[in-house]
């Protein structure tokens, strides 16, 4: 999900049970999917997004690209299948989700997003209403670190041996960038994230574990001057 800065975020939890160091490794098929970008302008859409059980699950189903019930958020975010259909039913009035094939048990609806890509574009106004959605990303990958953090000290307390290479990783740099080098920026790391998805969201390979990716480009106002 974007919002003038690229940002998007999943989960930490191991997808393949079979996840040790001595897992086969399989080649990985990269996504070829035709691109379609939902953008919300609508400043009332901007607010409805504000509630972070509807960022989640905006999140699942654009990075996954794959249908999901009701029931099966509700599990994900801590709320009732009833609470979860209320709230899919509003991201669906802004054309965010839509209904999706019916497999397997058709008495419940499945739900897939509406395309491959979700941007917030709201005109760049002070009081900016994506700004709340902002601050719930936030919360999102803080409550994820704490959880990341307490899951790996819990290991530590079995005296399970952890994996350094599966650590949690946070780095930030301050650059000077002209307008086209931002372009070009946030261009060149799309393309390299997008190298990493998957072609079937459904086939994971052996040793694979979902991780949470977070990308942004804020300008700095705080910066000093220049001395000369």
């Amino acid at each position: 999900m974007r919002d003038g800065t690229q940002s998007g975020y999943g989960y930490t939890d191991p997808v393949n049970e079979d996840n040790g160091a001595n897992a086969e490794q399989v080649p990985t098929k990269r996504r070829r999917r035709v691109e379609k970008t939902v953008e919300i302008t609508d400043p009332k859409a901007i607010r409805a997004l504000a509630h972070a059980a509807r960022l989640e699950v905006i999140s699942e189903l654009y990075e996954s690209q794959l249908s999901r019930t009701a029931t099966e958020l509700a599990a994900q975010t801590g709320l009732t299948p009833s609470a979860m259909s209320y709230h899919l039913r509003a991201l669906q009035k802004w054309g965010i989700v839509v209904p999706a094939e019916t497999t397997g048990d058709a008495r419940e609806r499945r739900w897939k997003a509406a395309g491959t890509e979700f941007n917030i574009v709201s005109g760049g106004s002070v009081a900016n209403p994506e700004l709340a959605v902002v601050d719930l990303e936030l919360d999102v990958f803080r409550r994820r670190a704490l959880s990341y953090s307490r899951a790996r000290n819990e290991q530590r307390a079995r005296g399970e041996v952890l994996d350094s290479s599966a650590a949690m990783i946070l780095a930030s740099k301050l650059l000077y960038l002209t307008m086209e080098q931002r372009v070009e920026l946030n261009h060149r790391i799309s393309e390299v994230l997008r190298d990493y998805e998957l072609e079937d969201p459904a086939s994971i390979p052996n040793g694979a574990e979902r991780m949470a990716t977070m990308w942004s480009l804020i300008p700095d106002d705080r910066s000093p001057g220049l001395s000369t």
